[in-house]
């Protein structure tokens, strides 16, 4: 007799999920967590992120508001007083999350865990240490940005401390070209930050749409932020006028604070995996099967720390149908084709479906790209010299709608839809029979010709 039916090891997007919804379907069920109950999307990702990036459009807003009207005032940025009501209310959002796992008698453990055996975890916390047993693991502790192993690395700091600043830097670099990097040097481009973006690819964004990538850069640069590509920093030296960055090409950059944003790793170190033979990758992803089953028969793994497809939705995806799976007798698989993803750079991007890189190495010349670049209708008056972009891939044998593309304002909300549309099958036909809600930027989906 185990003490847990089901226990989760990591209260992120995934473990909280899978484990509510267990108990839900009537197991046992008990959760460790060594930080806040969220993980990071709630508590140093997503959310807090999203709210950083909120603030900072309002420089941008401001200067807009002039060509509607409306007279210019002073506005001040206060740093601190943004930080203070993030906090406020990631602790509303970690409250909410115990109250609703507590409300599904999901037993919280604040502690470390770590698996002695197949079906034991050892726990530790601040009162010591202690085991626990358990019929099925969920491994569910997420990823972990990673630093490469440079001289002064010890300087740079990573988006999780970027929200945790306490003082907003008048100078800094972001080094990297994904998502967290592009969107960081957003962020703090909007707040006022002199901002270098700094990546050692040939350009940012690297696997989404080429041409919408480019779009990025281009945008980026009219912001004035200091997008170099092909750059790399190779040290980092301190002194009392901040920190020089040696780059690549010999050059140096001093500022004031230079945050890394060169992917997640994986976090499944110390955890007792190996000893027990779970099979990994090189680089720490947990190997499971459509199930999410790992190579030990009772253990799983859910979320980035199978390194699979980084997404907090996703991650609640396969938490849900790992429980109705083994809990609630309903085998559950998780459809990972046409997923779409939203990149809050400013402008935010869109996406869904194939790249026309991937459907052109795919299908060849058996595909057409349908494209729009527009000035937003929000930007005649105010001046603003931003322009979007609208793509679609199509497989012309078919006339289904194999790839949709944005970025510009509210990219987000828009393919949000035209995913739906996309997982339904949808052909480039039906797009164009279907009525423009005008004036509006999604419309464009419907009237490219």
């Amino acid at each position: 007799m185990y003490d847990y039916d089901f226990f989760v090891i990591g209260a992120g997007s995934g473990g909280v999920r899978s484990s509510r919804m267990a108990a839900t379907y009537g197991a046992k069920v008990g959760l460790c967590e060594d930080y806040r109950v969220g993980g990071t999307c709630v508590i140093r990702g997503c959310v807090p992120k999203k709210l950083f990036v909120y603030a900072s459009e309002y420089s941008a807003h401001f200067s807009d508001a002039a060509g509607f009207g409306w007279s210019e005032a002073d506005h001040k940025f206060d740093w601190p007083a943004l930080i203070a009501a993030k906090d406020k209310e990631i602790d509303r959002l970690n409250g909410l999350y115990i109250q609703n796992l507590e409300n599904h008698y999901v037993e919280i453990i604040q502690a470390r865990g770590k698996l002695l055996d197949a079906h034991t975890v050892e726990l530790t916390s601040a009162e010591g240490r202690r085991t626990i047993t358990a019929g099925k693991i969920l491994i569910a502790t997420g990823g972990w940005p990673q630093m490469p192993d440079i001289p002064g690395i010890e300087h740079a700091i990573t988006s999780n401390e970027a929200f945790h600043l306490p003082v907003l830097p008048k100078k800094l670099a972001v080094v990297g070209g994904g998502y967290i990097a592009v969107e960081f040097a957003g962020i703090f481009n909007g707040m006022g930050v002199e901002t270098h973006l700094l990546y050692r690819g040939e350009q940012i964004l690297r696997g989404f749409d080429r041409e919408i990538a480019d779009k990025l850069n281009e945008e980026m640069s009219k912001k004035n932020i200091d997008v170099r590509v092909q750059t790399n920093v190779t040290e980092i030296i301190k002194s009392d006028d901040g920190l020089s960055l040696t780059l690549t090409d010999g050059s140096t950059l001093l500022v004031d604070c230079v945050m890394f944003a060169t992917g997640r790793l994986p976090n499944s170190k110390n955890m007792g995996l190996e000893d027990l033979g779970v099979e990994m990758t090189p680089n720490g992803a947990i190997i499971i099967d459509e199930n999410y089953k790992s190579s030990v028969d009772n253990i799983f793994a859910v979320g980035d720390v199978t390194g699979k497809i980084q997404l907090t939705p996703v991650a609640i995806k396969e938490g849900a149908a790992l429980a109705a799976t083994q809990f609630n007798d309903t085998p559950t698989l998780v459809d990972y084709e046409n997923i779409a993803t939203a990149v809050f750079s400013q402008p935010s991007i869109g996406t869904v479906g194939m790249s026309e890189e991937e459907a052109t190495r795919k299908f060849g010349q058996d595909i057409q790209v349908f494209r729009s670049e527009y000035k937003s209708m929000k930007f005649t008056l105010s001046g603003r010299p931003e322009r979007s972009l609208m793509k679609m891939i199509i497989q012309k044998s078919t006339d289904k709608v194999i790839g949709a593309h944005i970025i510009g304002p509210d990219s987000a909300e828009i393919i949000q839809g035209i995913a739906i549309a996309l997982k339904c099958g949808a052909t480039k036909a039906q797009f164009d029979s279907t009525v423009a809600v005008h004036p509006s930027s999604a419309e464009e989906f419907v009237l490219m010709k």
